[in-house]
């Protein structure tokens, strides 16, 4: 006589799984391509998959194509353009109720040490991740022309960035420029050393009133673009949690104060000085 085996909780029903919101692997490639694929549904019709900004105004819409294994693939070409923001992924049949995508696995390798070109006159990053209520979402960045943050050195009184700039050529002129979200005088500047594409620069905190201040490359001097410096080449969709640094503590003209580099919530690089309270 045959029996059945008891159904385990790590065995999810029929009815269980229908429920489960679809999901897809991620595979990103150097140029700044996006490959999405997911299981087919069950709803018959035109698949797409749908990306939407997070301003509620745009859209971008991928067919979604038979691949193998019973797999639908959609892609991303570097060449298509998508704005800078996060853009949270969905799957739409037809003209049925958008779905929730979660994330699969990403294959994010091509990611880590990326040198693109700078060609086109700008950088193109877009990074998949997991919300922290675990949907699928893309980081996107659009910079024309780019200035890449590497190496950082915390000294006792200052900080030391290299770094590499794409889409603008670097001039004796070069020097960057320290804004402060608050200040209306003149900004700091910082001599720039530069080597072909690569430059590198210090802040001497002492200069820096209190605040945060905001780090600018002008490849050409004034007469030239204002270039946010920012890390955006590798497979970290946010830094700002990962990429800590340790502050200094020191004497200035207004008194103690700490200071210390961070990376924004849009991964750019930023200089913190904070008054330190006897």
């Amino acid at each position: 006589m045959m029996t059945l085996a008891p159904q385990t909780a790590s065995q999810p029903t029929e009815e269980e799984d229908a429920a489960m919101p679809p999901r897809a692997d991620c595979i990103a490639d150097s140029a700044g391509g996006l490959t999405f694929d997911m299981t087919e549904p069950g709803d018959s019709g035109d698949t797409h998959l749908v990306l939407r900004h997070r301003d509620g105004r745009q859209e971008v819409r991928l067919p979604l194509a038979p691949a193998a294994d019973g797999r639908l693939r959609a892609a991303l070409p570097s060449g298509v353009e998508l704005p800078e923001g996060r853009w949270d992924a969905y799957a739409q049949t037809a003209d049925g109720e958008p779905q929730r995508l979660t994330p699969g696995l990403n294959d994010l390798r091509s990611l880590v040490d990326r040198v693109p070109s700078g060609a086109r006159g700008h950088v193109a990053v877009r990074i998949p991740y997991a919300t922290k209520h675990g949907n699928l979402s893309v980081r996107s960045w659009l910079r024309a022309p780019h200035a890449e943050a590497g190496e950082l050195h915390i000294g006792k009184d200052e900080l030391g960035v290299r770094g590499q700039v794409f889409g603008v050529a670097l001039t004796p002129d070069a020097y960057v420029e320290l804004a402060g979200r608050t200040e209306t005088g003149p900004l700091p500047r910082a001599e720039v050393h530069r080597d072909e594409a690569s430059f590198r620069f210090t802040v001497a905190y002492a200069r820096l009133p209190e605040g945060v201040w905001e780090l600018w490359l002008r490849p050409a001097g004034e007469s030239g673009p204002r270039v946010r410096i920012a890390r955006l080449l590798d497979d970290i969709a946010d830094k700002k949690p990962i990429f800590t640094y340790p502050k200094v503590t020191l004497e200035t003209r207004d008194g103690t104060v700490e200071a210390g580099p961070y990376y924004t919530n849009d991964n750019d690089l930023t200089v913190a000085v904070t008054a330190v309270t006897p």
